[in-house]
């Protein structure tokens, strides 16, 4: 059967994980959008039925701690999408190994082996640029991987689950996946929200008490989705694509996200050391409460590390996905039409 939704007799079947997340839901919709069948995985099915309202789709009720829950909707799949990870939970304060180790790399262990069970052979795996790693300036590109020993706990994770997927296809040749590397995305479709989506919140609420410092690598949430349709119709055996984006400081985004919101941007630099001691005093508060916190210790000293890392070659994935970037402001504008339609900001 040919990979391309368009040329089959009968819709190819795609099984996305992690359905209701900002990348997952921009998935199932690009999907449907092509002519696929979709499964959607949903740990929560009301937000299912807020997300997905008015589409066509199967909903599966499930958890990657337990595959072996929702294996018969395995069945008849052609192509796995696995978005799902444990992620924001992570930089919320306090140890999170063992769920981020549970979730991200045993979960997708038990995927790859009861889809390979159900008859699955295609599988496109949501790696991140946080398996990657450069020197400060420097560009980076699927070859320049991250050493575990320069990695916070949820990094780590994502490591050791593409070896995961590596290893897997080195004892199964009649198995085929590659691997999407996204950077920090936006876009619509934000129900967390997720720390993008919440930022472009503080922003447009102009809660943000100023300029942190920092740079990442923006990306639309619908153009990683595409990446990830792409990979699987272009891509080649266990490759890595790098879905990244542009290169952006705080001080570059937050303008532009005023811009899209009619908000007055911060002005103010917070300088490193306050992200810092602000971050060791969030820590302890939730390590002694368990409540989570909006700035811990491990996210103010990864901004710190990984502070001008943020360059990435996006060259492969032009040549082999043809995948292309649409320009920042406009995730930012729809964005926020989605956040104003759905109740997250006030409609103007």
């Amino acid at each position: 059967m040919s990979n391309d939704a368009n040329t089959t007799s009968f819709p190819p079947i795609a099984f996305v994980t992690g359905a209701t997340g900002l990348l997952g839901n921009n998935l199932v919709r690009e999907l449907i959008a092509e002519g696929w069948r979709v499964r959607a995985l949903v740990r929560s099915p009301e937000k299912a039925a807020r997300q997905f309202a008015e589409l066509d789709l199967e909903i599966v009720t499930g958890d990657m701690l337990d595959v072996p829950g929702f294996v018969d909707a395995l069945r008849g799949v052609d192509v796995v999408f696995h978005t799902a990870a444990y992620f924001r939970d992570s930089y919320k304060g306090g140890r999170h190994w063992d769920a981020l180790h549970a979730a991200n790399v045993e979960g997708t262990r038990a995927l790859l082996e009861h889809a390979w069970k159900a008859g699955v052979r295609r599988f496109v795996h949501t790696s991140s640029v946080a398996v990657l790693r450069g020197a400060p300036g420097e560009i980076i590109d699927e070859t320049m991987l991250r050493n575990e020993r320069d990695a916070d706990d949820y990094y780590r994770s994502k490591i050791l689950a593409d070896r995961v997927v590596l290893d897997f296809l080195n004892t199964h040749p009649d198995f085929w996946a590659a691997m999407v590397l996204p950077g920090w995305m936006h876009g619509p479709g934000d129900i967390g929200p997720t720390s993008a989506g919440q930022t472009v919140l503080d922003v447009a609420l102009e809660r943000l008490p100023g300029v942190p410092p920092g740079s990442f690598s923006v990306v639309d949430a619908r153009d990683v989705a595409r990446a990830m349709i792409l990979a699987n119709r272009r891509g080649r055996r266990g490759e890595r694509y790098l879905a990244a984006g542009r290169h952006m400081t705080m001080t570059d985004l937050l303008p532009l996200i005023a811009q899209a919101t009619g908000a007055k941007a911060p002005t103010r630099r917070i300088p490193m050391i306050l992200l810092h001691l602000i971050g060791a005093g969030n820590e302890l508060y939730a390590r002694m409460t368990g409540k989570p916190v909006l700035l811990s210790w491990a996210m103010a000293r990864t901004v710190a590390t990984e502070n001008d890392r943020s360059r990435y070659d996006s060259a492969k994935s032009e040549r082999e996905l043809d995948l292309k970037f649409r320009p920042v402001i406009e995730t930012f504008r729809d964005e926020v039409a989605w956040f104003r339609a759905n109740g997250l900001l006030p409609m103007r």
